[in-house]
């Protein structure tokens, strides 16, 4: 009999809104984070598909959530516009898991601790589908870019670079 995975709180989150998913899974050694492009190969799908989610603060204790493609970089100067600051820094990887309620390497835009401000880049639009973290190393959420908006209520802009 195959094993249930455990919900998280993005997945109750995205049932809660009855929103159309598919739960994708792959296997991790203990402990060990896998970047976004290894991930993509896992779950079968092209990396174009396979966003990660980034958070960013202003340094007045505002925070903000940006998802991009696995394999860009958040364009820092491009993303503080966007928010209309003149300067955003990654937060601490120590503050991540107190700030959202995630880990690195399973941190979800959707079901944070706290709703931040949230930004989807302007090439998931296009999309037919995006894979985002479930909230937990070894899980991925397969749904529309526009569910993914409307689950945690974000906005698209190009802050790539």
């Amino acid at each position: 009999m195959a094993k249930k995975m455990a919900k998280t709180n993005a997945v109750r989150l995205v049932e809660q809104q009855k929103i159309s998913y598919e739960l994708l899974s792959y296997k991790t050694e203990a402990g060990q984070s896998v970047d976004g492009i290894s991930v993509s190969e896992k779950i079968g799908y092209p990396f174009e598909y396979v966003y990660k989610t980034l958070v960013a603060t202003s340094g007045d204790h505002h925070y903000y959530v940006f998802v991009v493609p696995v394999a860009s970089e958040l364009d820092l100067k491009k993303a503080a516009k966007v928010i209309g600051k003149k300067k955003i820094e990654m937060i601490a990887m120590k503050d991540l898991l107190g700030l959202t309620g995630y880990v690195r390497g399973g941190c979800s835009p959707i079901g944070m601790k706290k709703l931040f401000p949230t930004y989807i880049d302007a090439t998931a639009e296009a999309l037919d589908f995006i894979i985002v973290s479930a909230g937990k190393i070894g899980m991925q959420l397969k749904l529309s870019p526009q569910d993914l908006t409307k689950a945690c209520n974000a906005k698209y802009a190009a802050i790539i670079s």
